[in-house]
């Protein structure tokens, strides 16, 4: 249990005994005392003082035994004493108050609490260091030195140099460069974060069940010879190069069905309609029909991965469909689900592997952040090829380094900050 704020210490000397034995980053047993003094649990306290505590403020942390009785206790006593509940995410929102952490680090301590994969948490942890403000704020800097040279031969034209407007235009293209690359990390961000959603979509009795569970390694789906026996949709997750993909086997899709199994297709299209990845599973050793057109057309427009399945019975569907580059095989062929899943990850993030030790872009606010100082400097750079002064390029310089302000957290709007603190857990 963790208390922080200017009222820690008179807290701890009517919660803790003896309080004097208190120290700055010393772990010491105590007895935890009521409000009337009798003792509810041995404990130990550490006592942290302001700056020198992950809030900036005074902080004491108490490790008390687990009895759901106890901690209700202790949280009684803590109360009686003049503490209150912590608002969600009210610790690291009073750190980045203090100036303890950035904004962006903030954010990462969430998506780390949130981590589903071994892939999202190493990315939540190279924010949380601080690496993406001090990247954001690098090139703030330099943005800022070159608008500090607009202004200088403006306003002093007797002592300042006129500035070159190539060497001006090629210092934007590099800067324009770095953070190209920086929202090229966005979408990547998201999908470690986030993870894929692939719905298994096809006719009746093409084998999409056996595929979702060959692919999770145990029977999760019934399977059966008889064409529309999933009736609902089944969502499961595996990990595909550290990344979540969540797996949907949905009804089969096909124009004549009875009013239960109609029920079921139109829980297939919303699942398809959700989906990142449509991965069409189609009987490959039969000549495409009606249903397997209809189920081409409909995936048409949207990426997926398309899949020939039964190629141990026959290849004529397969042949047929040759312009797509399927991948063509048998759920029960462990080659076949390699290549699946290695289709899934070009799908889904083109099989690139994000470097997970650098900063990234993690929330939509910040890569629209990021394309605002791009947009700006796209405009600064158009204004030089026109062969427009340079000092009309002032105004989109401020703009941009605005924009960057809003990644590290120098600019933000205030129902922003709440907006990433909100979905904290208790506590943290």
């Amino acid at each position: 249990m963790r208390l922080s704020g200017p009222g820690v210490l008179a807290i701890a000397e009517r919660l803790v005994q003896p309080s004097r034995s208190l120290r700055p980053g010393r772990a010491r047993l105590v007895s935890i005392a009521d409000r009337k003094g009798a003792a509810i649990d041995r404990a130990i306290a550490i006592l942290w003082c302001a700056p020198h505590s992950y809030t900036g403020e005074d902080v004491l942390e108490l490790q008390v035994h687990g009895s759901p009785v106890i901690v209700r206790e202790v949280l009684e006593a803590s109360f009686a004493a003049g503490a209150r509940p912590a608002k969600p995410g009210e610790f690291t929102h009073r750190a980045f108050l203090n100036g303890k952490i950035e904004l962006s680090a903030a954010q990462a301590v969430g998506d780390l609490i949130a981590a589903e994969s071994r892939a999202s948490a190493r990315a939540a942890l190279a924010n949380l260091g601080g690496a993406l403000a001090r990247e954001v704020q690098r090139l703030r800097a330099a943005l800022r030195g070159l608008l500090e040279e607009l202004a200088g031969a403006i306003d002093f034209p007797d002592e300042v140099p006129d500035v070159d407007p190539q060497r001006f235009d090629a210092a934007l293209a590099q800067i324009e460069a770095q953070l190209g690359r920086l929202r090229a990390t966005g979408e990547l961000g998201r999908v470690m974060r986030e993870g894929v959603s692939v719905a298994i979509v096809g006719p009746p009795n093409a084998g999409k069940s056996s595929l979702l569970n060959a692919l999770l390694g145990e029977e999760r789906a019934l399977v059966s010879e008889v064409a529309g026996t999933t009736r609902d949709t089944i969502e499961e997750s595996i990990a595909i190069d550290g990344v979540i993909v969540r797996l949907i086997d949905t009804a089969g899709i096909r124009m004549h069905a009875d009013r239960l199994e109609a029920a079921g297709i139109a829980r297939t299209l919303r699942a398809l309609d959700e989906a990142h990845i449509a991965l069409v599973v189609l009987d490959g050793s039969l000549a495409l029909d009606e249903p397997e057109r209809e189920v081409l057309a409909q995936t048409s427009e949207r990426e997926r991965v398309l899949f020939c399945n039964k190629a141990d019975l026959g290849d004529t569907g397969a042949r047929e469909l040759a312009a797509y580059a399927p991948v063509v095989g048998s759920v029960f062929a462990h080659e076949t689900l390699a290549a699946i899943r290695t289709a899934i990850a070009d799908a889904g993030w083109h099989g690139e592997s994000i470097d997970l030790s650098r900063p990234h872009l993690a929330t939509a606010a910040e890569i629209a952040a990021v394309e605002a100082a791009l947009e700006a400097l796209g405009l600064a750079r158009a204004t030089l090829a026109a062969g427009d002064p340079v000092d009309l390029c002032a105004g989109e310089l401020q703009r941009a380094i605005a924009a960057l302000g809003r990644v590290s957290g120098e600019q933000v709007a205030e129902e922003i900050i709440d907006g990433i603190f909100a979905r904290f857990c208790i506590g943290k």
